[in-house]
């Protein structure tokens, strides 16, 4: 007790400070989204996401060497086709565009790891992500058009591919299928406990994957419920996940403590486009300390128990752990 206890004791230095540090954000620690589409020569600002870009495969490659050099360890591919139709035959196509992006990186030998997001609300002239028939978002059906998905990206380079659907099942058939294709040392991070969430807006600005009828919400997770995300996250699990993914992250840091409490698998969670847009905005106003708050959110997302953070502000946040 006070006199003999003096927590400030431990704070009065930045060298004590980080002496007795409990939580740390490293480079490798990030992940970063990026988003290529096609028949573009340039890339194209994202208006909604303040400094992030649609990309062409060339300026793909060199944000992609910007990453490495930062010493961001990983990227996450999301693809903008140029035609869509009902099932998003591009997805899987051989000359998609995530599928030439993944060859051109691995040509590159950038020191990256490459992973793949598998969905197809990108590719769907109806933007939901699986198969649709009337106004229904057809589960088992739906598996078929994931796994491909999953096939190609695999067989065009991708380290990881990484299930966003939130569909029933298909963490297992996507495993069975690489395991029966050779592609057994391909992991999957599977998007384990993903929200219907208010903050994806800027996200389905970019990539053009808002949904042409409905919501969502008949096959994302209920923002109200823990012990559901702790169902999903065994399931995945089960089915052969070789890491798991809380979606979106700053909302659910609660969800992200709580999955890390069940499972020594590593764990992500994704900072996502509302989230970074929000800090771009309060910064742009003269509301936050632009810095300051994007270590204090990232931070918060480890101390709540993720070993993996997928940021947009990845690559900026290691030049700056970089540098001290």
């Amino acid at each position: 007790m006070f006199p003999t206890e003096r927590p400030r004791r431990l704070r009065r230095s930045r060298a004590m400070r980080e002496l007795v540090r409990e939580t740390w954000l490293h480079p490798q620690d990030l992940v970063f989204p990026l988003f290529v589409q096609e028949a573009q020569d340039e890339a194209v600002p994202i208006t909604s996401m303040p400094g992030q870009w649609r990309h062409s495969i060339p300026t793909l490659l060199r944000a992609c060497e910007e990453a490495a050099e930062a010493g961001v360890r990983a990227v996450l591919l999301f693809g903008i086709p140029n035609e869509k139709d009902p099932d998003g035959t591009q997805a899987w196509a051989e000359d998609g565009v995530v599928q030439r992006a993944l060859r051109a990186l691995r040509a590159e030998g950038l020191p990256l790891l490459l992973m793949t997001d598998v969905c197809m609300c990108e590719y769907t002239s109806h933007g939901h992500c699986g198969h649709v028939e009337g106004a229904e978002v057809v589960n088992d059906a739906s598996l078929d058009l994931l796994v491909r998905t999953a096939l190609a990206q695999a067989r065009a380079g991708a380290d990881v591919v990484a299930p966003s659907d939130m569909m029933d099942g298909r963490v297992g058939a996507i495993r069975a299928a690489l395991d029966a294709a050779g592609l057994d040392q391909v992991a999957i991070l599977s998007y384990a406990a993903k929200y219907a969430s208010a903050f994806y807006g800027p996200f389905r600005e970019a990539a053009g994957s808002a949904p042409g009828f409905g919501d969502r919400s008949g096959y994302q997770m209920d923002p109200a419920n823990l012990r559901e995300a702790l169902r999903e996250v065994r399931l995945d699990i089960a089915e052969g996940a070789d890491m798991v993914m809380v979606k979106p992250a700053l909302a659910y840091l609660d969800v992200i403590r709580a999955v890390r409490a069940i499972t020594d698998l590593p764990l992500a969670a994704y900072n996502v486009s509302g989230e970074y847009a929000m800090i771009e905005l309060m910064a742009r106003e003269g509301l936050m300390d632009r810095r300051r708050g994007i270590l204090e959110v990232l931070g918060s997302i480890r101390r709540a128990g993720a070993d993996i953070v997928l940021s947009y502000h990845a690559v900026e946040v290691a030049r700056w752990l970089r540098a001290g």
